[in-house]
């Protein structure tokens, strides 16, 4: 049985400046198979790179989709 991983905002920005195509496609909420064959038709939902044998994503344009903020969260000042 599959686990589903949920997406936090931390979880996302820990993948890096580019992930595989089935973690973007996790992301996103679409599976193995249908991420790749919207990458094989030019269809996936954010630029994908083929180098050689894989699909590369870059997260900037994943995060840009999902509204996820990269900029580190200033502290909020307390009230004494």
């Amino acid at each position: 049985m599959a686990r589903t991983v949920r997406w936090t905002r931390e979880r996302l920005i820990a993948l890096g400046v580019r992930t595989d195509l089935v973690t973007a496609g996790a992301a996103l909420g679409i599976g193995r198979t249908t991420a790749h064959a919207l990458a094989r038709r030019g269809e996936f939902p954010v630029p994908v790179l083929r180098l050689g044998n894989k699909y590369v994503v870059p997260t900037a344009p994943l995060f840009a989709l999902l509204n996820v903020d990269v900029e580190p969260r200033k502290e909020e000042p307390s009230v004494a």
